[in-house]
């Protein structure tokens, strides 16, 4: 089974447009047929190839009689205007095929989704997974659940002969309790799960709800992908114990299988969502073909990693983002360098901050998470987009990860300041001048003329307000005002200059620096 949006999604890489999906996109795709020569025997399917159709609507009258929920037809820019109106009119999702890609190499595309990269509601994975782990529990005798490397259940089997706690936890959870992971920890579990591929049992423990478990590792070559758990209150030997060493391979077959497919989709949607960051001039069209409704978007910029190690905790941030959390997944996203962007349909920047509190929950509370949240954009404008949500990343980088991650709209007073500070850093400020005179004065002299000539443009000239602001006397404004006409031409009457100040000023963000004197 596959969905709609997912068809959609991965098929845009081989030159297939949607033309109208008058169908939900959520709509589950389980089987592909194609038109009989025979009459008299009937086909019915979710998705048709319209292989020999003659014209738009010999192949929608094909997928109509077909019961199907989409149909495939080959067409240019003409034929996909017609396709639009006959699909609509008919309810059927209408995709038109480049001329130039041939029906053998797309049938093998479609056949290999909708019948081989199935998912399931817990996530990514084959349906048929369940019905391995089902299989598995009959052959050892006992509830089988299986895991990928980071304890998140893949698939469990129905059975529940020996169940327990921790077992209801587990499936209830999606995911092996924390208590029960620091539990495996302890007693060297998943050392010994990367390091050996014989079943290992785990003793009970009743504090945990744990009547016992025979654990084997899920492995390709050497790579760990996850791990099969039989709840048993005993080792399991003889032809039970080869039962799920055996089973442990065909789950090795399955999760590679739906890695691959996952692969795909992951490499179609990167690629289309690189070029709306980096400008095309078909921006609504790669964001339908991305499956993202028309209107406002947001860049959402995240950086992940765990202490010094930034590469995994990134390439993990990527695969939850590209696999749901939470079973939904309303953005698309991409890795760029050391960065992951995802395009988030609306203009709501709480639900932007929600899905970054999605992310971070999905991940390992190891893992540090800062964000940065570009400004309402439509397609077009998606690269400077990209721009601020980078900008805004930098300003959560500087603050504590555990504040809200900044947002354009927001923080924009911020991001001024922090290009000007950044031209300030490339020397790009005058040497020379009022406030350069000033800033030599004040470190000869140990003088605070800069703190004092700051304070008095905050308060726009008020001298009582500007020596609240410095703890002094209104009189002690005025003489320093006056001493510092003495050591440089300040022309305070002069609003050009005024501004001129001001901007230098928050530039060169002296304020930390400057100690005001009191008194």
């Amino acid at each position: 089974m596959v969905r709609l949006d997912r068809l959609a999604n991965v098929l845009g890489g081989y030159g297939v447009r949607l033309a109208c999906c008058p169908v939900p996109r959520s709509t589950e795709l389980r089987s592909v047929v194609m038109h009989e020569s025979t009459a008299a025997r009937a086909v019915g399917g979710d998705v048709f190839l319209a292989v020999g159709a003659g014209s738009v609507g010999e192949a929608l009258r094909w997928a109509v009689a077909a019961r199907a929920s989409v149909v495939l037809i080959h067409g240019d820019a003409e034929v996909e205007r017609e396709a639009t109106a006959v699909g609509t009119s008919e309810g059927v999702a209408v995709m038109v095929v480049d001329p130039a890609v041939s029906w053998s190499q797309l049938a093998g595309v479609v056949y290999g989704l909708v019948l081989e990269g199935r998912e399931t509601e817990s996530g990514r994975g084959p349906t048929d997974l369940f019905a391995l782990a089902d299989s598995l529990a009959g052959a050892v005798g006992g509830a089988v659940t299986i895991e990928d490397r980071l304890s998140r259940v893949l698939a469990y089997s129905s059975s529940q002969q020996g169940a327990d706690p921790a077992r209801l936890a587990t499936i209830l959870g999606r995911q092996a309790p924390d208590g029960l992971r620091e539990l495996f920890e302890e007693r060297g579990v998943f050392a010994y799960l990367a390091s050996y591929d014989e079943p290992l049992f785990v003793e009970e423990d009743r504090e945990h709800g744990l009547t016992g478990r025979m654990v084997v590792a899920v492995r390709a070559g050497r790579e760990l992908l996850g791990s099969v758990w039989v709840t048993c209150g005993s080792p399991l030997t003889g032809v039970r114990c080869t039962a799920l060493a055996d089973g442990a391979r065909t789950v090795a077959l399955h999760l590679l299988r739906s890695r691959a497919s996952a692969d795909l989709e992951r490499q179609v949607e990167s690629d289309l969502v690189i070029r709306l960051l980096e400008g095309t001039a078909d921006a609504a069209t790669v964001v339908s073909r991305l499956g993202l409704p028309p209107g406002p978007l947001r860049v959402i910029a995240v950086r992940a990693h765990i202490a010094a190690e930034r590469h995994a905790a990134l390439l993990l941030a990527f695969e939850r983002a590209t696999t749901g959390f939470g079973w939904s997944r309303p953005g698309r996203s991409t890795l760029a360098g050391n960065t992951l962007y995802t395009v988030l349909p609306g203009e709501q920047v709480t639900a932007a901050r929600e899905w970054v509190a999605l992310l971070r929950a999905a991940l390992p509370a190891t893992v540090t998470v800062t964000a940065g949240i570009g400004g309402v954009a439509a397609a077009d404008d998606l690269p400077a987009g990209r721009q601020e949500a980078d900008e805004c990343l930098a300003l959560h980088e500087a603050r504590s990860p555990d504040t809200v991650p900044p947002a354009y709209d927001e923080s924009w007073d911020d991001i001024l300041l922090q290009r000007l500070r950044a031209a300030a850093r490339t020397g790009r400020t005058p040497a020379r001048g009022p406030l350069a005179e000033l800033r030599r004065h004040d470190a000869v002299n140990g003088t605070h003329y800069v703190a004092t000539l700051r304070a008095w443009l905050e308060a726009q000239g008020d001298l009582a307000q500007a020596g609240d602001r410095l703890g002094v006397h209104p009189n002690t404004m005025r003489y320093r005002l006056r001493k510092m006409a003495e050591v440089t031409a300040l022309d305070l009457d002069d609003p050009r200059k005024r501004l001129a100040m001001i901007i230098d000023l928050a530039a060169t963000d002296d304020q930390a620096d400057d100690e005001p004197a009191r008194g």
